[in-house]
């Protein structure tokens, strides 16, 4: 699908640079907020940074994993190119 994930690099602390089967790329951020439940171990910034790619999809080695067709919308509908994983950001695009 044009959403699969086909890279992925850390970017800066808790967030990670992404590109999908279609070219489009942004970046994403990981908030503390986001990091309860099973994505508790995400609260470790080292822990994001072990992303990596498999089958489409971002996931990490303890099987947690983030929907790509979501990360794909957020990226594609912001005008900066970034998605804030556990926040709703609203922006104007005039």
């Amino acid at each position: 699908m044009y959403w699969d994930v086909v890279e992925v690099h850390p970017a800066a602390p808790r967030s990670l640079m992404v590109r999908f089967a279609d070219g489009l790329s942004g970046t994403i951020h990981i908030s503390r907020e986001f990091c309860t439940g099973v994505f508790q171990a995400l609260l470790d910034d080292a822990a994001v940074a072990l992303a990596q790619v498999e089958h489409g999809v971002l996931v990490w080695p303890n099987g947690l994993d983030l929907a790509p067709d979501t990360m794909y919308q957020e990226i594609r509908n912001s005008v900066t190119r970034h998605y804030e994983v556990g926040c709703r950001q609203v922006e104007n695009v005039d």
